[in-house]
């Protein structure tokens, strides 16, 4: 207990705290000021909570953050090193969206996510998708939407998919701000050139097929104090704290994180929050797919019908869109219900 409360305390300082140090993530850049105290408590009892969990198996190496087992070298300038200015303002601007995009791109949000919830530490956390890392790799070939694709044109997909919203057209302020952020994160990063941190550590396949009932138990004793017993997270005075993992306010289908082995590499690595590794990597593909095997927005792309939908962007054995779980047909719920999806289809194919 007083090794993972200890751990947990110094996630719960804010950043200006630890200048020196290379661990820099912390509910501060999660979360307003004014619910930080509540956070803090949060994640003090889910510490308490988790003391009594069965010992850690011989293949977890717990640790603070997704860094540790990265490799990265690599690190972002402090925000201390922001340059004054209309260029510095735009870069704050950028990160500001990043850690409430709710509140700072709300024209093209459509749930309750903001950027950091899976780009932790505001984009900078090796492991977690830091935007450094993917900034100096683009233009990139996307296979997901089988074309070249800029900076830009990366950023759209997020709002449409993970934000479930519409996409912000090339140009707008908000990618303007998002792109200039990231540009700033990878100062010194060479382009084009693969660096040790990008998006998700690997995971490879787990021994048993993921697992519905293992992963709602895992889910139950490590992930359902934060998120909720129902998936929905928790807020605190309006604002979101915890982000829901299923459901209206969460990623909709079309989201990379829908995708089962993504979902698995990302939770290995990151979650629980504060203590990266410590579930087993059965365990993060259990409770990847108990989280993905829940109902949430339709695929923007809709083509008429699940079978349609799934036979043209799901053809994945990672994917359980259209699968059968439980006796429910994923996805089968018709047409997208927002009414940014036409405008979508027009911004961001």
């Amino acid at each position: 207990m007083a090794r993972r409360a200890a751990q947990l305390s110094v996630i719960c300082e804010p950043n200006s705290q630890r200048k020196n140090q290379t661990v820099k993530t912390s509910p501060m850049n999660i979360v307003p000021r004014a619910t930080f105290a509540r956070t803090a408590v949060l994640l003090i009892t889910l510490a308490s909570q988790l003391s009594s969990t069965p010992a850690l198996s011989a293949d977890v190496q717990t640790a603070l953050n997704a860094s540790a087992h990265t490799g990265a070298i690599f690190q972002p300038p402090s925000e201390a090193d922001i340059p004054a200015g209309p260029f510095g303002d735009t870069i704050r601007m950028g990160r500001d969206i990043m850690l409430d995009t709710p509140r700072h791109a709300a024209r093209y949000v459509g749930n309750t996510l903001s950027c950091a919830n899976c780009h932790l530490d505001a984009g900078r956390m090796a492991g977690s998708a830091p935007l450094w890392a993917a900034y100096v790799n683009y233009p990139a070939f996307r296979a997901k939407n089988g074309k070249i694709n800029t900076y830009q044109e990366r950023l759209q997909g997020c709002f449409r998919f993970s934000m479930n919203g519409s996409a912000p057209p090339l140009g707008d302020p908000v990618l303007v701000a998002l792109e200039a952020y990231s540009f700033w994160l990878a100062t010194g990063l060479p382009v084009n050139k693969e660096v040790a941190g990008r998006g998700y550590s690997t995971l490879e396949k787990p021994a048993l097929a993921p697992d519905f009932t293992r992963g709602q138990a895992i889910y139950t004793a490590r992930c359902a104090l934060c998120h909720g017993a129902n998936g929905t997270g928790q807020s605190v005075g309006g604002d979101i704290v915890f982000p829901p993992l299923w459901g209206d306010q969460s990623y909709n289908w079309g989201a990379g994180m829908g995708s089962v082995n993504n979902a698995a590499q990302f939770i290995y690595a990151n979650m629980p929050y504060g203590m990266s590794y410590s579930l087993t990597r059965q365990e993060a593909w259990d409770v990847a797919f108990f989280m993905n095997a829940h109902e949430r927005p339709q695929d923007p792309r809709w083509q008429g019908s699940v079978e349609a939908t799934r036979a043209k962007f799901h053809n994945s054995e990672f994917s359980l869109y259209g699968q059968t779980i439980n006796g429910k047909i994923l996805g089968n719920t018709g047409a997208p219900k927002r009414s940014q999806a036409k405008d979508q289809a027009q911004i961001a194919p």
